[in-house]
């Protein structure tokens, strides 16, 4: 066995019908490391809130690796405006959140919409507006902790959307 390097491997480039919103995003971290984990899995869009961290703070470039430059994005000031905006453009708004309504992720079938949007809630707050949400998703959790980093789950969303519509395209 062999470890590769990066110059060995060429991925199957995708895009899917996939957009980001981060509710208030604090973190400089997190912000870069959305950057990274959303091109990885082929995001089309990343939403900011205007009071996050911008792309030109060094941890954000840092953390980022330059996907900053592989992946659109813009900023927002307005959390309602946006989502309704992106709900009358035909999306699905999906909150990757903890409630009394949440879905568990393995239960949940990505595959029945043609346009997901992702809304990730703040460090502190969680989403802004929670009654907004088309969904709520959870990942289940089977460690005393009931949440877990922003990015993190964001990660294993993205992996179970990517996953459901890949297998649309076979």
């Amino acid at each position: 066995m062999e470890q590769l390097s990066h110059n060995d491997i060429e991925n199957e480039q995708k895009q899917f019908p996939i957009t980001i919103v981060c509710d208030a995003i604090r973190t400089p971290e997190n912000i870069g490391m959305c950057f990274r984990i959303s091109e990885s899995f082929g995001v089309q869009k990343i939403y900011f809130h205007e009071n996050s961290p911008s792309i030109e703070n060094r941890i954000v470039k840092k953390t980022a690796r330059n996907t900053v430059n592989q992946i659109q994005h813009t900023s927002y000031a307005n959390f309602n405006n946006l989502v309704n905006r992106l709900k009358a453009e035909g999306n699905t708004i999906i909150g990757i959140e903890i409630t009394d309504k949440s879905i568990n992720i393995e239960d949940f079938n990505f595959k029945n919409y043609e346009k997901i949007v992702l809304i990730l809630g703040s460090e502190r707050n969680g989403i802004e507006d929670i009654n907004l949400m088309d969904y709520t998703v959870s990942i289940p959790m089977y460690g005393r902790n009931s949440s877990m980093n922003v990015i993190h789950s964001l990660a294993i969303m993205l992996y179970e959307v990517t996953r459901q519509f890949s297998l649309i395209s076979r």
